[in-house]
């Protein structure tokens, strides 16, 4: 029989975060006597010293550091736990909240959303439009359910959707294609279009980065427009630019090498368990119309 309280670690994780008891109090509204006296009874359970006075606050002992890596764990275990019931009891969701690359084939995730709006007419869907780490930056705040990345995420559950292919490509009248063959050296006098990473709180660069000149922009399609009025450079997703490269409007650069980046695209999901049955049914079609897709191409 377990002698401590999954509450009772809870105020002592909050002790933790707040960096004192009036603090603890404060953040999860319960009294300051009742989140000592949980701590004083898990100290007294354990037979361990947790904290040790620092100031005015508190802070861990090297016992009390050990407790919360462990017991961190087991609360984020006990929150799925309560998630997976209320996904149990409630049925179909009404709401599904995705994040899905802007990179990412719109041809698939479309078809995908089609068919799971068939089955569940009453579900409303939230699409989170996204670059780079945008779509997990959304996951692990637990704003969307499911994220389309060109990231996996080692932490969560990840499954290979499919790969999507940048080339690098210019107006057709650019004067980067009056030559035959390109290095990266004859790219830096020109100016390079990029798309910002979405993310807040770890912003990645991709591609070469090196153009004298650089215009950063949010979404893919401004690129492309920027691109097709021949104001620089850009790689960009084949698809997007394949009618306008077929009708000439653009052109792909004749580099040596890097001319094409292969970039493979995940579905990342925190936990698959507490996944409703619109949720599970996105996740199912999308795997399974891209796996299509490449089947077809092969």
């Amino acid at each position: 029989m377990l002698r401590t309280t999954l509450e009772q670690w809870r105020m002592f994780h909050a002790v933790v975060e707040a960096g004192g008891f009036n603090q603890a109090a404060e953040r999860i509204h319960k009294s300051q006597s009742t989140i000592h006296h949980a701590v004083q009874k898990l100290e007294a359970l354990l037979g361990l010293a947790l904290f040790e006075p620092d100031g005015r606050r508190v802070r861990l002992t090297e016992a009390g550091e050990l407790m919360h890596r462990r017991t961190a764990y087991v609360l984020e275990e006990a929150g799925k736990v309560e998630a997976l019931a209320g996904v149990l009891s409630q049925g179909v969701e009404t709401e599904l909240a995705v994040a899905v690359d802007h990179a990412f084939p719109d041809e698939q995730l479309y078809a995908a959303i089609d068919r799971v709006a068939a089955e569940y007419p009453h579900l409303c869907v939230q699409i989170h439009e996204t670059v780079l780490s945008g779509a997990n930056e959304l996951l692990d705040e637990r704003r969307v359910k499911l994220a389309v990345s060109p990231y996996p995420m080692p932490q969560c559950l990840h499954r290979e959707l499919t790969q999507v292919t940048f080339v690098a490509v210019a107006a057709a009248d650019h004067a980067l294609l009056d030559q035959d063959t390109l290095g990266f050296e004859d790219l830096k006098a020109h100016r390079q279009i990029v798309t910002r990473d979405s993310g807040r709180a770890a912003v990645r660069d991709e591609g070469w980065l090196e153009a004298e000149q650089r215009w950063t922009v949010d979404h893919l399609r401004t690129s492309v427009d920027l691109v097709l009025r021949g104001l620089g450079f850009a790689w960009l997703p084949e698809e997007l630019v394949a009618a306008a490269i077929e009708a000439r409007q653009l052109a792909r650069l004749p580099l040596e090498e890097g001319g094409e980046r292969h970039v493979t695209f995940y579905l990342n999901v925190v936990d698959d368990d507490g996944l409703g049955p619109a949720a599970r049914k996105l996740a199912g079609e999308l795997h399974d119309l891209c796996r299509s897709a490449f089947d077809a191409i092969e």
